[in-house]
């Protein structure tokens, strides 16, 4: 998903400041698909020329004898786009798109260690983040719009390489049973509102992992502001799901699997905390593990709460 710009770049023919424009001419005669030239000066790129920008100089009235005979220096263009090997294809695109009328489909110039290493064409270029795009929605979860569970893996391991980062397995408790009584349209409302309530807060990372559950991930400790914030926001909005009677009652009557008719709580909104403040983790199944059961002591309360991993280790500590 993460593309390299360097793994689209093509070869094209590089000259120095001392190349004379007659070579300039031969080249681009030899290299008909070729549309630019690089000027380098000990392997660093400094400078493009453009096929269209070259024979119009040398089309202009005087412009063949003024500039034939003459080194590169009079028709290079100093201004170019010059990115390293790893940087994003998504990141390059907006750059590009972001340049001159005159140079937006200019070659972006791709480096490695501050060396040349290739150009990419503006049509490569759109052609893969088209092809990038497709795939990244594909990977979307048709109802929020937030990444699923592949790339939901990816960023969790991408979380282990950052010097500090916390995980929030977010769970809509009783959301079935709302479900049965309201119908999956107004369930499919909570859940939207849950995920609008979540990007209010978190600019990192949301997915969706799928029916009433999400995942966040922020790369620093400071949750618990967050994590509060979500909980109230979810709790207030939650009102405007049910009729006069079920809030002031607090409940609802629904069947359970035996068949029989059975008092359930409202939606409330649990969120299992994994830090790395408290613990090193190596993996992402740890990560996941130590979810899983701290998400399942957060549905023991039947109001809207967060616990994290430190908290939930102290109380297996005191019980045992």
């Amino acid at each position: 998903m993460n593309r390299f710009i360097g793994e689209i770049t093509e070869i094209v023919p590089k000259v120095t400041t001392t190349t004379t424009n007659q070579v300039v001419d031969k080249l681009f005669c030899e290299n008909s698909s070729h549309q630019g030239i690089v000027v380098t000066e000990r392997e660093i790129p400094i400078a493009l020329i453009t096929r269209t920008n070259f024979y119009q100089k040398l089309g202009s009235l005087y412009g063949y004898n003024l500039y034939m005979g003459r080194t590169v220096k009079l028709l290079m263009n100093r201004n170019i786009l010059c990115v390293d090997y790893y940087s994003s294809i998504i990141d390059v695109s907006e750059k590009a798109m972001k340049r001159s009328e005159e140079q937006l489909y200019d070659y972006i110039i791709v480096t490695k260690e501050d060396k040349l290493f290739g150009v990419v064409s503006i049509r490569t270029l759109l052609i893969t983040l088209a092809n990038i795009q497709s795939q990244i929605a594909s990977y979307l979860n048709p109802l929020t719009g937030l990444p699923g569970n592949h790339i939901i893996n990816e960023k969790m391991q991408e979380a282990l390489n950052h010097k500090e980062f916390t995980v929030l397995y977010i769970d809509i408790d009783n959301f079935k049973s709302y479900n049965d009584i309201y119908g999956f349209s107004r369930g499919d409302e909570i859940i939207q509102q849950t995920a609008s309530i979540l990007k209010r807060y978190i600019n990192d990372f949301i997915g969706h992992i799928g029916g009433d559950d999400f995942l966040a991930i922020i790369y620093h400790h400071r949750y618990r502001e967050i994590c509060e914030q979500i909980i109230k926001d979810f709790d207030d909005c939650k009102r405007g799901f049910y009729t006069e009677k079920h809030l002031s009652q607090g409940y609802i009557m629904s069947e359970n699997r035996a068949g029989s008719l059975e008092k359930l709580p409202l939606v409330s909104l649990s969120i299992a905390v994994i830090s790395n403040h408290f613990y090193n983790y190596s993996s992402v199944e740890e990560i996941v593990a130590h979810a899983t059961e701290i998400k399942k002591r957060c549905k023991k309360t039947v109001s809207s709460c967060y616990i994290d991993n430190f908290t939930a280790l102290s109380y297996q500590l005191l019980s045992e």
